[in-house]
């Protein structure tokens, strides 16, 4: 479908339809601005009413069916829910090329549904092992004690034999009888020790086998280019901190971060030197990094950081010294001897319980961070509460 120039913005504006924006109209008269044609209805709802109509809008211009991962995507790119999606569907209409169900569907498998199917399987592989480690252990402790009491019957009817011939004066032939019901007890008790050795020895293997799932798990976790978290394990992180943190009465801020014109350095300096540098905005942020401060690649060049027992002020103050300490470094493209020129970021950051809940402090902060870019970047702005949550 042949698209139109496009609003990377048009997610984060309230009051007017995608089919609008995408038919070119820039009027900002009076219906533009208007809340809700019902005097005194409430914002939220009316904000609500908005982005219904905005979904079905995306679905319709980009002739996709209605289905729960078509409306997940709509959902995740006009809140900025998904701030990787959401660029990548402004990169490409940006291109003019076309949104298709078969697009989004490769886009979502590259952006985590295989991590997915990966971390379903390492469950049930645990699980499995756990029950093993179970049934092993019950089954080797029961190998134990019937070990310990057929030992216990093979010395009793060995010393008990010559007496039995004496007592009873048996015949050749039940004395040889005795004498081989003796050697196959003591042959099955010498088969369950040998038994005994390999279940402790596949024990010892399950353990080892656990560990390397463990250490599976968190490389799973892990940003194999930058060393950081990845998405995933901010995800969980995040949960677990704003549990914590509403529990405990603490405070907590989160921020997004983009490094500034990066498709120019991959442009001109190509993508392994686009990895040197992401490598290094990774190093400059994880040294903010503490048990109260955790930084994740976010996905692309994005990064994410959760600050949690600091003010909002105290979060800004120490993510704009991270900024302002990379703007001031020059680097160069050791391969080429060309220079960088300035490398910086920018960057959004919320108070997440000024929000309504956690996933309006993520869209808080990726819309502050969006505003830094708009505002000429290299720097950090801070969410609103009240503007940031209205546009999602």
């Amino acid at each position: 479908m042949p698209m139109t120039a496009h609003d990377p913005s048009l997610h984060r504006r309230s009051g007017r339809g995608i089919l609008g924006w995408l038919r070119g109209d820039t009027r900002e008269g009076d219906e533009a601005h208007e809340v809700s044609p019902h005097t005194g209805e409430d914002l939220h709802r009316s904000a609500r009413r908005q982005l219904l109509a905005d979904i079905g809008e995306f679905l319709l211009v980009h002739d996709l069916d209605l289905s729960p991962f078509t409306l997940a995507v709509a959902f995740n790119y006009l809140t900025g829910s998904d701030g990787q999606i959401m660029r990548r569907i402004d990169a490409r209409l940006a291109a003019r090329e076309p949104i298709t169900l078969e697009w989004l569907e490769a886009t979502a498998r590259e952006s985590g549904d295989q991590s997915d199917n990966v971390t379903r399987l390492m469950h049930r592989l645990e699980t499995n092992i756990s029950a093993f480690e179970t049934t092993s252990n019950a089954a080797k402790a029961a190998a134990s004690d019937y070990t310990s009491a057929l030992s216990a019957h093979v010395d009793e009817m060995g010393r008990a034999a010559p007496d039995m011939r004496q007592a009873t004066a048996l015949p050749a032939e039940s004395s040889r009888v005795v004498h081989e019901l003796v050697d196959l007890a003591r042959s099955m008790l010498q088969r369950t020790a040998v038994l005994e050795q390999d279940m402790a020895r596949s024990m010892l293997e399950t353990r080892a086998l656990r560990r390397n799932l463990e250490q599976a798990r968190r490389s799973a976790e892990e940003d194999h280019l930058t060393g950081l978290p990845n998405r995933r394990a901010f995800e969980a992180r995040y949960e677990a901190e704003f549990a914590a943190a509403r529990e405990a009465g603490d405070q907590l801020a989160v921020a997004f971060c983009d490094i500034d014109n990066f498709k120019r350095i991959n442009d001109e300096h190509g993508h392994e030197a686009g990895d040197r540098v992401l490598k290094s905005v990774a190093t400059a942020l994880a040294r903010t990094s503490d048990d109260r401060c955790h930084v994740a690649r976010h996905g692309g060049e994005e990064f994410v950081i959760l600050l949690r027992g600091r003010s909002l002020h105290q979060a800004w103050e120490l993510l704009d010294d991270t900024r302002a300490a990379l703007a001031e470094r020059r680097m160069v493209n050791r391969a080429t001897d060309t220079p960088f020129g300035k490398v910086t970021f920018s960057a959004g950051i919320a108070d997440v319980f000024a929000f309504p809940d956690a996933r309006s402090a993520l869209r808080g902060a990726d819309h502050a961070l969006l505003r830094a870019k708009a505002e000429g970047r290299n720097k950090v702005v801070v969410a609103d509460p009240v503007t940031d949550t209205a546009r999602g």
